[in-house]
């Protein structure tokens, strides 16, 4: 059975669960605050595994499953078994560092709360790009674009979105996911960029 499959099961379950139990649900998402007043660091690996809605749920299950199942099987070619380890440690890995400058800059906001998965799967979206950029990339089926130019797009989104803070969306954690992704895989696997850099120009 593919890693993407259990890791998708986890993540609907553990959302469900906590859907049912209100009280779990603010245990398990990430609040800032009690993250570093009551140590509760649980909560920087707990808050990617559990969502607002079932729109934001499916949305990071519908992403994982193409983008997670991809660089499942692109690491295995490269790692064999260790690749599917090394998986699940990009995905862990990159939930805890996208929380962590949420976590930093709102370290003093009780009233902070921000949960979802979008960290790990933008990680996982940025590791692809790099292996695949030239692949053309749909943006909710209407905008397709070559993957380097969307991952700078988004890149670029994330940022201004996150210096206006006018909406709901952790765009830092978006943010902090895609970079680590990128340095996560390029630490892993060097050669990824000189191919990458060729293939683009």
């Amino acid at each position: 059975m593919q890693v993407t499959y259990i890791l998708m099961a986890v993540i609907g379950l553990v959302t469900y669960f906590a859907w049912e139990r209100p009280e779990w649900h603010r245990r398990l998402m990430l609040n800032p605050y009690t993250v570093v007043h009551e140590k509760k660091y649980y909560q920087l690996i707990t808050s990617g595994f559990v969502h607002n809605n079932g729109i934001h749920l499916l949305l990071n299950l519908f992403t994982l499953y193409f983008f997670g199942l991809a660089i499942e099987q692109i690491f295995y070619t490269y790692f064999g078994e260790l690749g599917l380890v090394l998986y699940i440690l990009l995905f862990i890995t990159a939930v805890i560092v996208a929380n962590i400058p949420t976590t930093i800059k709102h370290k003093n906001n009780y009233n902070y709360n921000s949960l979802g998965a979008s960290g790990g799967v933008s990680a996982l979206v940025m590791a692809f790009i790099l292996f695949d950029p030239i692949r053309d990339l749909c943006l909710y089926a209407i905008i397709c674009l070559p993957g380097y130019i969307l991952g700078g797009l988004f890149i670029v989104y994330s940022i201004i979105m996150s210096k206006r803070n006018t909406d709901n969306i952790n765009h830092d954690a978006h943010l902090f996911g895609a970079i680590y992704g990128v340095i996560f895989t390029l630490l892993l696997r060097p050669s990824t960029f000189a191919y990458f850099i060729e293939a683009v120009f």
